[in-house]
């Protein structure tokens, strides 16, 4: 929100204010718009005016190149923690009636008039954030702003304050034409595409056997408004929301075959991914309903309303993500059942949900062959009033016997690929030995000093971004733009110095990737970091966090204390949180020194007792720095608690594009570095000179013949395939 964007421009002041104004009390984001607005008539006469003007004028006049600013920037500045007690405090204080919800504080609008209010609380304030939204004006805010409001209120006397003291921000040239652009594209998709009963007969069916919706009738297409867009053929769900109901997006849903002969479905949101919040099918829910089917996706929706009648939401970008602002609209809601799907990730994803949405309310649906997903459970014949009446509780007890994780062994059975977790693209021999990234682990990775460990493990974490896992990182050796380039050379597999007319096409795609950054550097507190960890898991369904490196978390503070006592609470609450949140933590620690001749083993990991007992996965970079030729870098996996499975396969480093791959088998061959002896026999010498200038020549033919390398090559196809894939999502 606009608070953000202006706490960022004041932070560029600080790094070069003098050291006093540091130490002054900071003004709240309400509080800072005020003085900020009396500036305009009002001459500068105190040091701080004079330095909000500097801010002013610091901000107008540096830099040339225009930022975007998105959701993604919350990240960058960590909130103060604040407690669902401190808020009830508050609001007893202020003399506030509330009531109680699920996960909000319902209390009266401030944003409308007494006689507008009626006694009703539309007013809702996230337990865990203490971010507000008033669903009659959608005003929204952090806590710190609901606070300003109030103090505002009660000194000025008044009754209510004006929508527009929020919402009236002034939003930059650029953010204005893009918002503006959007709209205009919005629009154009919908005037251009067509409702589904206006199709002939004959291609109404082939659009509805496209996409499995056979059963699905025109009615309940028509009720939900979905429209068909021509130039793409591609199913089109619209966005209705505020006061006025009025068209905010769409969301375009396209079919693609592949050469298995299989249907690939593609995803576009106009306005874009970040900022799109739709419930779809909330227009049609009722005031007084008390039950809501919750679904992974539009198609699914469809089915639970024409099968049973009930009121049925789905979620804005499938079971990867549910944002907090829209857990005001699920309050009213006694009942919610979880159905995301018939796979083991829309279960894992349920009950992530569950806990956001409050377990007391909440029922889930089991994935099973029984128990497949609506549109199929539809397609199949299947009673989903039944299924949904079989859903269990989210709420468990501490203690459960065999008969209630019975269905659960069972399902991880039956679906062992899905169980073992997102694979990797770049490291297939990774997955033959790890299976695959799973949620709620903690893995550790070692290697020697200037081996590459951050490197390595940005393109491990890279991969799995580029595959809808949601990361963040904790880099506290090298700042984030210095990451960000490396990761973004990866991304786009070659170096953008040398070619920087591609830089804006390559970034515009690495910053659609799910992928945030923490902004500390140097040493840190691990409480400090732990609440940032919990606050974006909580805001933005983090699924991985990279710790980089555990060194820096020791501190200076405890240098009375045990140093191993301090890594070893440190561990363990990194462990914690992993199982909590079911989030997969990798920690990254440094290896005690070593002999250069002598590899890494896991008792090589600085305080390994507590750090290999808690972790799920050791991985270690090993390199052999005698040995000069390349292949001589390896990853070799000393634990894996899923399997049990362990092996070491070799790695080539790119620099190019900065990225590590396993070589063809037999490809390289290692090559210690030859010692010299007095006694070598002189023939021995002249066959060794013969067979080095063979191997020469041979070397010498290979570079002349590959005028182009492979990462350029990749980088190139990579480039074609994002290009057609705008113009079918255009």
């Amino acid at each position: 929100m606009w608070r953000n964007l202006l706490l960022k421009g004041t932070a560029c002041v600080l790094r070069v204010a003098e050291p006093r104004f540091l130490h002054q009390r900071r003004f709240s984001s309400f509080c800072l718009r005020l003085v900020t607005h009396r500036l305009i008539h009002r001459p500068p006469e105190t040091p701080c005016v004079l330095a909000l003007r500097c801010t002013g004028c610091l901000l107008a006049h540096t830099g040339t190149r225009a930022y975007k600013n998105d959701a993604k920037s919350t990240v960058e500045l960590p909130v103060s923690p604040v407690t669902v007690t401190d808020i009830k405090q508050y609001l007893r204080s202020k003399d506030i009636a509330f009531h109680d919800g699920y996960s909000c504080l319902h209390i009266p609008s401030i944003f409308i008039t007494s006689s507008a209010r009626e006694e009703k609380f539309s007013l809702f304030v996230d337990k865990t954030t203490g971010q507000f939204l008033c669903k009659d004006t959608l005003v929204e805010g952090s806590w710190e702003d609901l606070q300003d409001c109030l103090e505002v209120m009660q000194k000025e006397e008044q009754d209510y304050l004006s929508p527009h003291v929020l919402l009236g921000y002034p939003e930059s040239v650029e953010e204005q034409e893009e918002r503006e652009r959007e709209l205009m594209e919005v629009q154009r998709i919908w005037s251009s595409s067509v409702p589904l009963n206006d199709l002939p007969e004959d291609e109404a069916q082939l659009i509805k056997t496209m996409f499995q919706i056979t059963k699905i009738s025109n009615t309940t297409l028509k009720k939900f408004g979905v429209r068909l867009f021509k130039p793409t053929r591609s199913l089109v769900f619209p966005w209705f929301g505020g006061p006025d109901s009025s068209l905010k997006g769409v969301k375009l849903l396209s079919a693609q075959s592949t050469d298995t002969e299989k249907v690939t479905y593609n995803e576009a949101t106009v306005p874009k991914c970040s900022s799109y919040y739709n419930l779809f099918g909330l227009p049609l829910v009722g005031r007084m309903d008390s039950e809501v089917v919750l679904t992974g996706n539009e198609l699914d929706t469809l089915a639970v309303s024409q099968a049973t009648g009930l009121p049925s939401v789905s979620l804005p970008r499938g079971v990867s993500c549910l944002p907090p602002i829209l857990l005001p609209y699920l309050e009213q809601f006694k009942r919610v059942t979880l159905w995301l799907g018939s796979d083991m990730r829309s279960w894992e994803a349920s009950k992530i949900f569950s806990r956001k949405l409050g377990l007391r309310r909440c029922s889930l649906v089991r994935p099973g062959e029984y128990r497949p997903c609506p549109v199929e459970a539809l397609a199949r014949g299947k009673n989903l009033g039944h299924i949904i009446k079989g859903s269990i509780p989210a709420a468990h007890k501490s203690i459960v016997s065999f008969k209630q994780l019975r269905e659960d062994v069972y399902g991880e059975l039956l679906n062992t690929e899905q169980v073992a977790g997102v694979k990797w693209t770049r490291f297939p021999e990774l997955n033959r030995i790890l299976k695959g990234h799973r949620k709620g682990e903690l893995t550790v990775f070692t290697g020697p000093t200037g081996s590459g460990k951050t490197t390595f493990i940005s393109e491990v974490a890279l991969d799995l971004c580029m595959q809808g896992v949601n990361t963040l990182w904790g880099s506290f050796e090298i700042n984030n733009v210095r990451l960000a380039k490396i990761m973004l050379t990866q991304f786009a597999m070659q170096r953008l110095e040398e070619n920087l007319e591609q830089y804006d096409f390559w970034a515009d795609k690495f910053e659609e990737l799910p992928l945030y950054f923490m902004t500390f550097h140097g040493q840190q507190n691990i409480k400090t970091v732990l609440d940032t960890m919990q606050h974006a898991v909580y805001l933005y369904d983090i699924n991985h966090v990279i710790i980089d490196n555990l060194q820096f978390m020791m501190g200076q503070e405890n240098l009375s204390i045990d140093k191993f006592a301090v890594q070893d609470h440190i561990i363990g609450a990194f462990r914690k949180f992993a199982t909590n949140t079911s989030c997969h933590v990798t920690l990254i620690i440094h290896p005690r020194k070593e002999e250069d001749d002598r590899e890494l083993q896991t008792a090589s990991i600085f305080g390994s007792a507590k750090a290999s007992q808690e972790a799920d996965n050791v991985l270690i970079l090993q390199e052999k720095k005698l040995v000069t030729c390349s292949g001589r870098r390896s990853l070799q996996v000393t634990k894996n608690r899923f399997d049990g499975d362990v092996g070491i396969f070799p790695l080539d480093f790119i620099k190019s594009s900065l990225t590590f791959s396993a070589p063809v088998k037999g490809k390289h061959k290692l090559r210690k570095v030859p010692l010299k002896s007095e006694n070598e026999d002189v023939e021995g010498n002249e066959v060794t000179v013969k067979k080095d200038e063979i191997k020469k020549d041979k070397a010498d033919k290979a570079n002349k013949t590959t005028k182009t390398p492979r990462a350029v090559k990749n980088s190139a196809a990579r480039k074609e395939t994002f290009q057609n894939d705008d113009k079918c999502n255009s």
